[in-house]
């Protein structure tokens, strides 16, 4: 091999190699430059909330959001017990009063949604519910939420306003396990969130509760205090309530606040 191919091998060797070092200090820069939020958000919120975490990660390259969606009673204790979170979105306003009197949350916090109760049955029907009354039946399995929970605390005073009683077989810690009950025919109702019933799609029927029984559940959204990416959290949070944010809502079934 005559000297200059053997400087062309040599010269040819050494750009692989920087070619090679550089592809991996991108990687590695990549990878260091890779961040994540944890968005707390109750069970209702499940799927407008996954469609807003897409969004957001599509319009933040390197961002990543993990969803924790729970009931919002868990979730306030998992955020008192120091769980790290960066977003909190209750179902109603008292579990997001509790969060800020225990300083769990950062000002402001912001009202974006609402929603309403509606009785779920199976498709089928079986126990031929027509109304909220019905639900006292002695012959009739209803599943309810716990009173702690907001879709709980929703249902009593539903209970309260319409003078019915009911006795239930069972609370749920969410309104995900009502609905997975009356979904499987485990119970011949449920009272559930109005959207809850629109995210079913098919697997239940919603029973409307009349207007002047109903009860109305405000959604709030903050940044959590210990936020370890509170710029990146304020931006969830103005995606959340901002045009587009109202806009996934609304296609879910949820009011404006």
């Amino acid at each position: 091999m005559n000297r200059s191919w053997a400087a062309i091998l040599v010269a040819g060797l050494m750009g692989i190699g920087l070619l090679s070092a550089c592809a991996s200090d991108t990687a590695t820069t990549s990878a260091a430059t890779t961040t994540e939020i944890t968005v707390f958000a109750a069970s209702s919120l499940k799927g407008p909330f996954t469609q807003l975490a897409d969004t957001f990660q599509q319009q933040h390259p390197g961002v990543i959001v993990r969803l924790n969606v729970a009931g919002s009673t868990d979730l306030l204790a998992q955020l008192g017990q120091g769980a790290p979170a960066d977003v909190f979105a209750p179902a109603d306003l008292p579990t997001m009063k509790r969060a800020e009197a225990d300083d769990l949350v950062a000002a402001p916090i912001r009202r974006y949604a609402s929603n309403t109760m509606s009785v779920a049955v199976p498709p089928d029907n079986p126990a031929g519910i027509k109304g909220f009354a019905d639900l006292a039946a002695s012959d009739v399995t209803v599943v309810v939420c716990a009173p702690v929970v907001p879709c709980g605390a929703a249902t009593q005073r539903v209970e309260q306003r319409s003078g019915i009683t009911l006795t239930p077989a069972s609370e749920e810690s969410a309104v995900a396990d009502v609905l997975a009950k009356v979904a499987s025919g485990e119970a011949d109702a449920g009272v559930v969130y109005v959207t809850d019933v629109t995210a079913a799609d098919g697997a239940v029927t919603g029973v409307p509760i009349a207007a002047s029984s109903n009860a109305v559940n405000v959604y709030s959204i903050a940044v959590a205090a210990d936020s370890g990416q509170a710029a990146l959290a304020d931006e969830f949070v103005a995606l959340v309530t901002g045009s587009t944010g109202r806009e996934v809502m609304a296609d879910a079934g949820f009011a404006e606040a």
